[in-house]
């Protein structure tokens, strides 16, 4: 019995290796017909010639700028009645026997694939061929993406039955569930265990700090002036920072508790994390302390300080013209203007705001003011700019409203993978985390709302030929990018 994985592996290996060279077929055709005027033929052609289907098959390539609601299946139809007829069945009714469509519209955003009978495949196996080139298609990679797609159909038209998927997966479920298992059971306990540890890690280098600048940071929350707006809501935060650090300290002890054994346990793992997220917002926080007592009455280190409060505002306008110059992020729209005016215009304030301090002309509660002010515009800006971007991008209402959510959320925060986000400055812990809208926010929801927003077009497939097929039924389908 010990032998028999043995036997079945052999018997699979001879019959995959042993065909192998008996069901390589390169293309015995390629039309190329680039309507769109977006692909690079000579290399479409070039690699096209290099993929090997299992039965002599003709390949052609057809794209044509459309719109986000017409019907490629229908316009593939009506420039094979007119341009190739030798496309289509003798009897006028189906796609001729050995071809393979690959269709593309890039102005619409769709891709179809079409067969001759003899080498159709189901509808599956249609929407895998159309999925396998929609992420290079969706970052306009149309000739890598065409490739790809033709690449999926090959493996998949005609495939042998011992090479379906169907029968790899009954063929080897028994003897796969049982390694599966015993390597994912393994893979999880080292995973986790090696997780806890760099958790662990981190929460010991922010309580060292922590417990080493403790008696430094009761100092400087001692010379905090309370009749300072910042002073006095820092303060607050400080009031139960011996609380929350010996809550830390509790957390600290178990953690350095568990055995290595205990340490690829999921919920221990949640304990190690707990303890390091803990440490690290003291440790942010004792910082922020050092630099609300250092600023507000301008000692010796209040350059610094000031330097740190600016921090995440120069970090946010270096990253707008990257931001800006994303596909689908309307670089060259009246809203990303204002961000960029915005931009030039902040440069030249922080300079000006920096030496008015330094001589005096303005107090260290004044210029946190202008910052506050400075930040709480350009949230506003991003704000417009999102729904630039959103009415650019969407097509229909729904879209719209599932970008907009997507937005929201990265503003809020809720997308933070492991507790809420924190910024180490007298702003940040002054205000709510959701306060201020910054770059790497917006950049967040734009990304997951234009994902989301691409798999929601993707998730049907369009099979009919519309209203001028007739009676034409050939084996073919299409679908969003």
């Amino acid at each position: 019995m010990r032998r028999a994985p043995a036997v079945v592996l052999l018997i699979l290996l001879g019959l995959l290796c042993g065909s192998a060279a008996a069901l390589a077929d390169p293309p015995v055709g390629i039309v190329v017909e680039d309507g769109a005027g977006v692909l690079d033929r000579t290399r479409l052609v070039s690699a096209v010639e290099a993929i090997d289907f299992y039965e002599p098959t003709r390949v052609a390539v057809f794209t044509y700028r459309g719109s986000a609601d017409a019907n490629l299946n229908e316009e593939v139809l009506r420039f094979a009645r007119a341009e190739h007829p030798e496309w289509i069945s003798g009897d006028g009714q189906k796609w001729a026997d050995g071809l393979f469509i690959f269709a593309v519209d890039p102005v619409g955003r769709h891709v179809g694939t079409y067969m001759g009978e003899d080498r159709k495949v189901s509808l599956e196996q249609r929407e895998d061929i159309q999925n396998a080139s929609k992420d290079l298609l969706r970052d306009a990679q149309w000739t890598d993406g065409t490739i790809a797609g033709i690449r999926r159909g090959a493996e998949l038209i005609n495939q042998p039955w011992y090479r379906s998927t169907a029968f790899l997966v009954t063929a080897w479920s028994s003897l796969a569930a049982a390694v599966l298992g015993a390597a994912t059971w393994l893979i999880v306990r080292w995973r986790t265990r090696a997780d806890s540890r760099r958790e662990l890690a981190r929460g010991d280098t922010s309580y060292a700090n922590v417990s080493m600048d403790l008696q430094v940071t009761e100092l400087n929350a001692g010379t905090i002036p309370e009749s300072s707006r910042y002073g006095s809501t820092v303060l607050e935060k400080h009031r139960s920072f011996l609380a929350k650090y010996n809550a830390a300290t509790q957390l600290a002890n178990q953690a350095h508790a568990l055995t290595p054994r205990a340490l690829s346990r999921r919920p221990n793992l949640k304990l190690v994390r707990n303890y390091a997220d803990a440490s690290a917002e003291l440790d942010a926080l004792d910082d922020v302390i050092a630099d609300t007592n250092a600023l507000l009455n301008r000692g010796s280190a209040w350059a610094s300080a000031w330097d740190r409060q600016l921090a995440p505002f120069r970090s946010d306008l270096a990253a707008l013209e990257q931001m800006l110059s994303k596909r689908h992020a309307a670089g060259d729209s009246a809203t990303a203007a204002a961000l960029r005016s915005f931009r030039d215009q902040s440069h030249r304030e922080i300079e000006r705001w920096s030496a008015e301090l330094a001589d005096g002309t303005i107090s260290p509660e004044t210029a946190l003011d202008r910052l506050r002010d400075a930040r709480t515009h350009l949230t506003e800006l991003l704000k417009n700019h999102a729904d630039t971007v959103i009415q650019g991008f969407a097509k229909t209402e729904r879209e719209a409203k599932l970008m907009r959510e997507e937005m929201e959320s990265a503003q809020a925060g809720t997308k933070v993978k492991h507790g809420r986000t924190y910024e180490p400055s007298i702003l940040g812990t002054v205000y709510p985390s959701y306060y201020f809208f910054s770059v790497p926010a917006f950049n967040t929801g734009f990304s997951t709302g234009v994902g989301s927003v691409s798999t929601a077009r993707g998730g049907g497939s369009t099979t009919g030929y519309g209203g001028s097929g007739g009676s034409f039924s050939g084996s073919g389908s299409s679908s969003s990018f």
